[in-house]
C-alpha cells in the first residue's frame, strides 16, 4: 500500500495550480456577475442561499468537493470505466424525456425534490473519456480504415441523438465541436472544409432567396458559382495533370460566353438551373472519366464534391422547416433576414444595448441599467455576459475573454506535454468543449450566432453547467498530475 501513499501525497505536489487558480478565478467572478444579474435593490446579500449567487456558491462548494474526489481516484480508472460511465450515461439520456417535464419546450431536466439536474452537461465528460479510451486503443489508428472513424464518429454522434430528444439543439450542437479532436489525431481536412462549405450553403441559401437571377433565387445561384470554383481548386490541389485543369477551365469559359452571347445579346431568358446544374454534371463526368482512365482515383475528391455540395444546397429548405419556429425565427434575425426587435430578436438587441451602454470602463459595479430594470431575459444564465459588458465595460469584458483564452491556452499545453494518447486526447476534448461554449455564448450575445442556450462556462447559473465544467476540468488535472508517477509493484 505504500505506492498508493506516496501516489496520493504526489497528486497536489504535481497539480497544475495554475490551471486551479483560472478555475477559482472565473467561479468567483461568475458568482459575482450572478448578483450583480439579480440584484434587485432589496440589499440581499451575495451569500443569501434565496439568491441566484446564494444558490451559485453552494454549487460551487459542492463542485469544489465533487474536485476533491476526483483528484483522489486513481488515473487508470478514468480510462478502465471509460466505456462503462458512458454506456450509463446514454441510458441516462434515453430515459430522461420520458422522466423529465416539459419545460420551455424541452425535457432535459430531472427534478429531485428541491434540486434539477441536466443530464446533457454530464454527457459531456463521459463522451470525452469514452472518445479518447477508443482513440487510445491498441494499435488504433484513427485513419487506418473507415471503420475507425465511424467508430468515433458514433461515439459523438450517440449523445447528439439522445440530446435532440429532449429538444436541447443547443446541448446537442456543443458535442460537434469533439470532430476538431478528431482532426488533430489525424481526421482529413476535407472533413472540417466540408463542414465548413455546408456552414456556408445553408446561410448564403437560406440568407439569399431573393432576388432571382436567371430564375434562381440569388442564394443558389452563387453557390453553383462556389461549387464550380470548388471543383476547380480542387483540380489543382489532386491532380498532377495541367492538362485536366485547363481543358475545364476552356469548359467553363465556352459556356459564360455562350450564356452571355444568349442572355444579354440575344435577351433571351435561359433557364438557369438546369443549365447550371448540367454545367457541373458535364465537368464532373468529364473528371470521372480521367480518373477512370489514368487511375488517378484522388480525382474522386472533385467529382464527389459537387454532387454531395448540390444534393446539400437542394435540402437546406427542407432541413430548415425541420427546425422550431422560434429556431427558425432566431436564425433569420442572425443573418439580417428580419429584425423582430419585440419577438426573436428582443434578448440580442436588449444584450447589445447594454454592452454598449457600458463603454470603456463601464457603469460601475450594481449600477447597470439594463440589468436591474430586467431588460435582458435570462441575464443570470445564457446572457451573464451582457451584465459584465454594461457594469465592467470593455476593460472587465476583456478581463473574461483573457481569463477563457488563458484557461484554452493552458488546457491545450496541459495535451501536448501528455505521455499517452488517452490523456492527449482527453485534454483535447475539455479545450474542444470550451472553446465552443466561449464562442458561441459570446457570439449569440453580441449577435454574431442564434440564440441557441449556450451557457457560458463557469460563469452563467446553474449546478448541472458547473458540475459539469468542473468534472471535466478536474478529471483532466487528475491525469496530468499522474503523467509522471512511476508505479511501485
Amino acid at each position: 500500500m505504500l505506492h498508493r501513499r506516496i501516489d496520493a501525497t504526489s497528486i497536489f505536489r504535481n497539480l497544475d495550480w495554475f490551471t486551479v487558480l483560472l478555475y477559482l478565478l472565473m467561479v468567483t467572478a461568475g458568482v459575482i456577475s450572478i448578483y450583480a444579474a439579480s440584484y434587485d435593490f432589496d440589499e440581499a446579500g451575495i451569500l443569501d442561499f434565496n439568491e441566484f449567487s446564494g444558490k451559485q456558491v453552494r454549487w460551487i462548494g459542492l463542485s469544489i468537493a465533487l474536485g476533491f474526489i476526483i483528484l483522489l481516484i486513481d488515473t487508470r480508472m478514468y480510462e478502465t470505466y471509460a466505456y462503462p460511465i458512458y454506456v450509463l450515461i446514454l441510458i441516462l439520456l434515453f430515459i430522461t424525456p420520458f422522466l423529465a417535464p416539459d419545460i420551455k419546450g424541452s425535457r432535459s431536466w430531472l427534478v429531485f425534490g428541491p434540486m434539477s439536474l441536466q443530464p446533457a452537461e454530464f454527457a459531456k465528460f463521459a463522451t470525452a473519456l469514452a472518445l479518447a479510451r477508443l482513440l487510445s486503443g491498441y494499435n488504433f489508428v484513427l485513419t487506418a480504415k473507415f471503420s475507425n472513424f465511424f467508430k468515433a464518429s458514433g461515439i459523438i454522434i450517440m449523445p447528439i441523438v439522445l440530446i435532440l430528444m429532449q429538444k436541447e439543439t443547443g446541448s446537442a450542437l456543443t458535442f460537434l465541436a469533439l470532430f476538431f479532436v478528431l482532426y488533430r489525431e489525424g481526421m482529413s481536412g476535407l472533413i472540417l472544409f466540408g463542414a465548413l462549405f455546408a456552414v456556408v450553403i445553408f446561410v448564403v441559401t437560406v440568407k439569399f432567396a431573393e432576388p432571382l437571377i436567371m430564375g434562381i433565387p440569388a442564394g443558389e445561384f452563387w453557390i453553383l458559382i462556389v461549387i464550380m470554383a470548388v471543383m476547380l481548386a480542387m483540380l489543382f490541389i489532386f491532380n498532377r495533370r495541367f492538362s485536366i485543369v485547363r481543358n475545364v477551365m476552356g469548359w467553363y469559359a465556352l459556356c459564360a460566353a455562350t450564356l452571355w452571347i444568349l442572355t444579354g445579346a440575344c435577351g433571351l431568358n435561359v433557364p438557369g438551373m438546369p443549365v447550371m446544374l448540367g454545367i457541373i454534371a458535364v465537368t464532373a463526368l468529364y473528371i470521372l472519366f480521367e480518373a477512370i482512365k489514368s487511375h488517378a482515383y484522388s480525382l474522386l475528391v472533385p467529382f464527389f464534391t459537387p454532387i454531395l455540395a448540390v444534393v446539400f444546397m437542394f435540402s437546406v429548405n427542407l432541413a430548415f422547416s425541420y427546425l422550431q419556429p422560434h429556431q427558425q425565427q432566431r436564425i433569420k434575425v442572425v443573418l439580417g433576414i428580419e429584425e423582430d426587435l419585440r419577438g426573436a430578436g428582443y434578448n440580442v438587441n436588449q444584450s447589445k444595448i447594454a454592452i454598449g451602454s457600458g463603454g470603456l470602463t463601464g457603469k460601475g459595479f450594481l449600477n447597470g441599467t439594463q440589468t436591474k430594470l430586467k431588460y435582458v431575459p435570462e441575464q443570470h444564465t445564457d446572457f451573464i455576459f451582457c451584465t459584465i459588458g454594461e457594469e465592467e465595460g470593455f476593460w472587465g469584458s476583456l478581463t473574461v475573454v483573457a481569463l477563457f483564452l488563458a484557461l484554452i491556452l493552458r488546457v491545450i499545453s496541459i495535451a501536448e506535454r501528455q505521455h499517452t494518447t488517452f490523456g492527449r486526447v482527453y485534454a483535447y476534448c475539455v479545450a474542444s468543449y470550451l472553446i465552443f461554449h466561449f464562442a458561441i455564448n459570446i457570439g449569440m450575445v453580441i449577435g454574431l450566432c442564434p440564440v441557441i442556450g449556450i451557457p457560458l462556462p463557469f460563469f452563467s447559473y446553474g449546478g448541472s453547467s458547473l458540475w459539469g465544467f468542473t468534472i471535466l476540468l478536474f478529471i483532466l488535472l487528475r491525469i496530468d498530475a499522474g503523467r509522471k508517477q512511476v508505479m511501485a509493484y
